[in-house]
């Protein structure tokens, strides 16, 4: 069986570059509208006079929105594949912007990324579904590009603030629906594709007898005990991330006394350093393995993340850009472990990783908002710094090969 792009016919086993780079183009503009959000933080804190608490409730309602959905959809598309659902997606993000950039309250703001919280839940799912489908047999790199163009968008949002939102406020945010346009558009693309696949559900018979094919050779006690670390170690690096791109520059304000926009520049440098590492994390873990690749990215990380909150301002700037470069790699790696050891789940699989890395973050942010503005923002860096040291339960995680046994 082959696949159809452009007109041409491509092998099953064939990686499929033009969608891979379409989807994470999309990635990017979706990530770089949601980053508007907190980058938006430090120009709604001055401007409604918000506490720490509410700001980490912002970041709470478009997570846990996201979380809550994208199980749900990727349960869905796995039983009705529907292609077309893609640039619906990116509408839901479109009013979500919009609405942001003229939301004149703080509950008119919680509304707004409520919806781009349900266009995000719609798009990733769904997109990581297609990068499975066009990976041929190259998934951990396919997984990486989907996953970089995403962290590229997250990292602009310091960028932004330093350079749009400050400058000109936050009615500013409403040009980034030019970007949307633009995604929707790429969706359209992707969406053609995907419907020239056979991506009919299999009959009912093969869900009960799936065969080798959709079965990894673990027993289902294995196989939860692999998801229950798998979802820990999502846990600590996506706490630690939130920490750092929602707090981190409040961090550099109060600690350092570091101008606004100047602070928004160690946080992109941060989410930078991310990007660039999530682009090496899949081609590495195709070649040494996943669990390897895990395991470095989440407990490698420590002693760079224990370090930082005792740093001087210069070794705080390198630590930051360390930690996020090593951590950033096992997201993708994480997502297409959980799908070999689920490999009849694609959709779910996506879709709950997806979903608990937003819930996480969100819930992460409330918390961290709240413990802020109890005991100070430098509690919160104290307290993060030891997440990394989570990436131990790594050794608990079944060998590359005992998936494909």
């Amino acid at each position: 069986m082959s696949q159809t792009t452009a007109g041409k016919s491509i092998p099953r086993t064939a990686t499929v570059f033009p969608i891979l780079f379409a989807i994470s183009m999309v990635h990017l503009l979706n990530d770089t509208m949601q980053s508007a959000i907190p980058a938006l933080f430090p120009i709604l804190r001055d401007s409604l006079t918000l506490s720490y608490g509410q700001i980490g409730w912002i970041s709470f309602a478009m997570n846990i929105t996201a979380s809550v959905f994208q199980p749900l959809v990727g349960l869905y598309s796995d039983i009705r594949p529907r292609p077309y659902i893609l640039p619906l997606g990116v509408c839901f993000t479109l009013i979500g912007i919009v609405m942001l950039a003229f939301a004149p309250a703080y509950s008119i703001i919680l509304l707004a990324v409520t919806c781009i919280g349900l266009g995000s839940s719609i798009f990733h799912p769904e997109s990581s579904r297609v990068a499975y489908l066009a990976a041929g047999e190259r998934r951990g790199l396919a997984q990486s590009i989907f996953q970089v163009g995403g962290n590229i968008g997250t990292s602009l949002g310091p960028l932004m603030t330093a350079l749009i939102f400050i400058p000109l406020g936050q009615h500013s945010v409403v040009w980034f629906a030019l970007a949307a346009i633009a995604a929707i558009v790429i969706q359209f693309y992707v969406a053609r594709w995907y419907a020239s696949l056979d991506i009919r559900p299999r009959p009912r018979k093969s869900a009960v007898h799936p065969g080798a094919e959709v079965r990894s050779g673990l027993s289902r006690g294995k196989i939860g005990l692999a998801i229950t670390i798998l979802v820990l170690l999502l846990f600590s690096k996506n706490v630690y991330s939130i920490s750092i791109s929602s707090f981190y520059a409040f961090f550099m304000i109060d600690h350092y006394g570091v101008g606004k926009s100047a602070a928004q520049w160690y946080v992109f440098a941060f989410l930078a350093a991310a990007a660039v590492g999530t682009f090496f994390g899949g081609p590495m873990a195709d070649r040494y393995g996943r669990k390897n690749i895990i395991w470095l990215s989440i407990l490698g990380a420590a002693p760079f993340s224990l370090l930082l909150p005792y740093a001087n301002l210069f070794w705080s700037g390198v630590l930051v850009v360390l930690a996020g470069f090593i951590m950033s790699s096992s997201f993708s790696i994480i997502v297409v472990y959980a799908q070999e050891l689920l490999p009849g789940k694609v959709g779910l699989v996506s879709g709950l990783f997806f979903g608990l890395s937003f819930g996480l973050g969100g819930l992460g942010s409330a918390l961290l908002g709240h413990f802020a503005d109890q005991w100070g923002i430098r509690f919160v860096m104290q307290l993060c710094s030891y997440l990394p040291l989570l990436g131990l339960l790594t050794v608990l995680l079944p060998k590359d090969e005992a998936l494909r046994a």
